[in-house]
């Protein structure tokens, strides 16, 4: 069995190890330029020491990692700069918005770290990812804490602690559709839950982004978005009201009546081609622990949704050459 040396700086990058920095240096240099000006309009001052703790992270990220690149001869990706953020613009959204904002990144950001480090091998990238994932995770400790302080905090459904152990004697168990329907179990509750909580913050992003942006393309886009993704919401909520259970509720007052772009569309379309793709992983997710067939199929759709809405946002990027590509294996055919 060969074993890996420690220090294998001198090893070539994978492609996962490729794939996963450049995915993160996109995402965190695009977190600079939304946080410094959520910073700018933050006057309650716990949600602005957990902003700052954040664009802190995302800075240390986006120089770590390009650390790495120029250290491997790799191209550092152009990402996000000055050009895409206005300062000037007036305030978008109210204080309280940034921390569920927070929470909703944030968990794209440990869905992403956690997946890379089983994948990674070598010791300087896997220290790496190992940094963003425990950062990460202490800021959501930080996040949910405020949350809970304010009274902000959307807690998941109380059930009652099941009186014995019980085994699953039919397949009945499973229906969805017809027959008798049982109640939801609570790892179904959990992730409906946490489904309607992050579409609850993306589509008050939407509603402002929608008002900002300025090609009218693009404004339809997101307004599409935020109709999709209001559905979903709706879908999901009817499952927990079945129950007698309560749902997440919405954001949407938490979004100024500006026009004024703080963002360019590019930087915009990018972030929700980033948070929609997180999206599909949820939605799979939720899909692996469920147990019914009415919620597989209902995810199943919103997996086709979120997918040909994702497509399209591509497809509205390339046609502005707003998209960088990824790095990707050689091409055999050109090259002969």
């Amino acid at each position: 069995m060969t074993m890996l040396r420690d220090n294998s700086l001198n090893e070539k990058l994978t492609s996962a190890e490729m794939g996963k920095l450049w995915a993160t240096y996109m995402g965190n240099s695009m977190s600079i330029r939304v946080l410094t000006y959520y910073l700018l309009h933050t006057k309650d001052k716990e949600i602005k020491k957990v902003l700052n703790h954040a664009l802190n992270l995302s800075e240390t990220m986006v120089k770590r990692s390009k650390k790495i690149f120029i250290q491997d001869n790799f191209p550092v990706p152009l990402g996000f700069g000055e050009q895409d953020v206005n300062l000037g613009a007036p305030k978008l959204f109210e204080d309280e918005f940034y921390l569920y904002y927070l929470k909703y990144a944030g968990k794209a950001g440990l869905s992403l770290y956690s997946i890379a480090i089983p994948m990674v091998i070598r010791q300087d990238v896997r220290d790496f990812f190992s940094f963003c994932l425990n950062s990460t995770e202490k800021l959501l400790i930080e996040v949910n804490n405020i949350l809970n302080m304010k009274g902000l905090l959307m807690k998941p459904s109380i059930i009652p602690n099941p009186e014995k152990v019980k085994i699953i004697k039919s397949n009945d168990y499973l229906n969805g559709f017809f027959g008798g329907v049982r109640n939801l179990h609570a790892l179904e509750i959990a992730h409906l839950n946490d489904n309607i909580e992050s579409d609850v913050a993306s589509k008050a992003l939407l509603i402002g982004f929608s008002q900002v942006a300025k090609n009218e393309k693009v404004k339809d886009f997101f307004i599409r978005g935020r109709d999709l993704t209001h559905r979903h919401i709706e879908k999901c909520s009817q499952k927990l009201s079945k129950d007698h259970l309560p749902s997440p509720s919405l954001l949407d007052h938490l979004v100024s009546t500006s026009s004024y772009a703080p963002f360019s569309d590019r930087l915009m379309l990018f972030h929700k081609i980033d948070m929609f793709a997180m999206k599909i992983r949820s939605y799979a997710n939720s899909i692996s622990v469920n147990g019914r067939r009415d919620l597989a199929a209902m995810y199943s759709r919103f997996i086709l949704d979120v997918g040909f809405y994702v497509e399209d946002a591509m497809s509205i990027m390339i046609e502005n050459d707003w998209m960088e590509r990824p790095p990707e294996a050689a091409d055999r055919n050109d090259l002969t």
